[in-house]
């Protein structure tokens, strides 16, 4: 039972729970990072620009001071060498030159006075002409040949000249890229952390709500004393199990009310029809045989009938209820409807009728021999009384997945409109039906008892056809048998 109602890890809820938990979890902290990742990278930028503005001040204010003579590029130079080695957390390039800093200074018509940096400063000054850089505003510039920006500021001192000082936002770049590189790493390991501590969690409680259900899902199959495992814990889950309980107590007891009700009720019906029928035995033997013995006959078969549909309709009741006792054992199916045709056969072959079997083997199925004897019979009987002279009767058994099906087919009048959505109620017959009504309803009450299903329509070319399934045993070999048998007709069949 347990193979049936475990589910694979992927399909169960507590896989669907943790998956959830995990991406709200993923996405939470994914958004946390998105914030922290822009504050960052938004305070590295203001700390960077308030270097830059207060260099290029500080390097403004010595150019003013210094005067225009065969010094000054020397003296300006150095002070901008000295401001690129306070640079914190800078890389060197590979020949150990700063590259992450540059110093450039124009004169009043634009054209480059003094440069400190690495390589030629042309092509740093292209790319600040081609980009409007306000004073005390900071501004990304991209210089070819270079894959990150560059952030410049820029101050005027009074002779008309432009000094611009560049920090290249590499190493912050860096850091950023080594901020995201940790992050993703913990966050992988957060999320598979807490997918597997939710996963098992979720599990862990979910299993006790998967025994409940295999132990309720054996009640009414086997026995009704059985009951679902409780926990010590004071939890929903215990809670559930001690409510199934109290539910599957009233459950039995209901169920040994009604058992005590119907062995009562046949008792004191069958008592009397027994006697009865015995003294109606006992004057027939006593009565010369003749025109007298004639009432007699008849009153005991309308005896024998009266007593059939008594059993009949107590075994409906108690189908409907779910409470139909059973006694199960191995029965092979296809050995059973041999044995009911070779017992029906002369009965149909006397009304002319057809019977034709067509098996795909031996399925068995786990059983109540005698009301599966039963439900049979009564499709036979339906057949002989409903069917007019010279009709065929076919039946087809194999087996479908782990169930055994069989079709009954006939090529007679079919079911009448008025009765077709309610054959397999209670009372329920055609207008020229002489019997009770409980065929159909017994049928289907056995069916379900065993845990099968039943349906029944009319063909489309005519006739009436009626389907079962029965859950085959477990050790019955179903997938080695054929899917299409032999047909086997009966004598005075087709």
């Amino acid at each position: 039972m347990s193979s049936r109602t475990a589910k694979p890890a992927m399909h169960s809820a507590a896989w669907r729970i943790s998956l959830w938990a995990t991406l709200a979890f993923a996405c939470g902290t994914m958004l946390v990072f998105v914030f922290l990742h822009r504050f960052v990278a938004q305070d590295i930028q203001r700390r960077s620009d308030a270097w830059l503005a207060g260099e290029v001040e500080v390097l403004g204010d010595v150019a003013e001071r210094t005067p225009k003579n065969a010094l000054y590029d020397r003296v300006v130079g150095e002070v901008a060498e000295l401001a690129g080695k306070e640079v914190p957390n800078r890389l060197l390039s590979q020949n150990s030159s700063n590259d992450s800093v540059f110093f450039l200074q124009t004169g009043a018509d634009g054209s480059l006075s003094l440069w400190v940096g690495v390589g030629n400063g042309t092509q740093y000054l292209q790319a600040i002409q081609k980009t409007k850089i306000l004073p005390d505003s900071p501004t990304d510039v991209h210089v070819d040949g270079y894959r990150v920006p560059f952030r410049v500021a820029s101050t005027r001192i009074d002779d008309g000249s432009l000094i611009y000082l560049g920090l290249s936002e590499r190493d912050e770049l860096r850091v950023l890229r080594s901020l995201r590189l940790r992050f993703i790493v913990l966050w992988l390991v957060l999320v598979l952390l807490g997918f597997a501590i939710v996963f098992y969690t979720a599990r862990r409680m979910l299993s006790h709500v998967r025994e409940i259900t295999e132990a309720a899902s054996r009640i009414g199959h086997s026995e009704l004393s059985a009951r679902v495992p409780t926990t010590a814990r004071n939890d929903e889950v215990g809670h559930l199990a001690h409510t199934l309980n109290h539910m599957l107590d009233r459950i039995e007891s209901s169920m040994h009310q009604l058992h005590t009700i119907t062995d009562t009720l046949a008792h004191d019906l069958r008592s009397p029809l027994t006697a009865i029928r015995g003294k109606l035995e006992a004057s027939l033997s006593a009565t010369p045989h003749g025109e007298q013995a004639d009432p007699i006959v008849s009153a005991i078969e309308e005896l024998d009938r009266l007593t059939e549909f008594l059993n009949t309709s107590l075994d409906v009741a108690e189908g409907k209820a779910d409470a139909l006792r059973l006694s199960r054992s191995q029965i092979d199916l296809d050995e059973l409807l041999r044995v009911m045709i070779d017992l029906y056969e002369p009965s149909m072959s006397e009304k002319g009728l057809r019977i034709a079997l067509r098996s795909s083997g031996s399925l068995k199925i786990n059983a109540d021999a005698a009301l599966i004897h039963r439900m049979v019979a009564n499709l036979f009987d339906n057949q002989i009384k409903h069917l007019p002279a010279s009709c065929s009767v076919t039946l087809q058994l194999q087996a479908q997945q782990d169930s055994a099906l069989l079709v009954l087919e006939d090529d007679g009048p079919g079911f009448s409109p008025e009765v077709s959505p309610h054959l397999f109620e209670w009372r329920v017959k055609g207008p020229e039906s002489t019997g009770h009504g409980l065929g159909l309803a017994f049928v289907d009450a056995v069916v379900r008892a065993h845990g099968g299903t039943v349906s029944a329509s009319n063909r489309p070319s005519g006739g009436a056809r009626i389907v079962l399934t029965l859950p085959l045993s477990s050790s019955s070999n179903s997938k080695d048998a054929p899917e299409i048998g032999t047909a086997r007709t009966r004598p005075g069949g087709v």
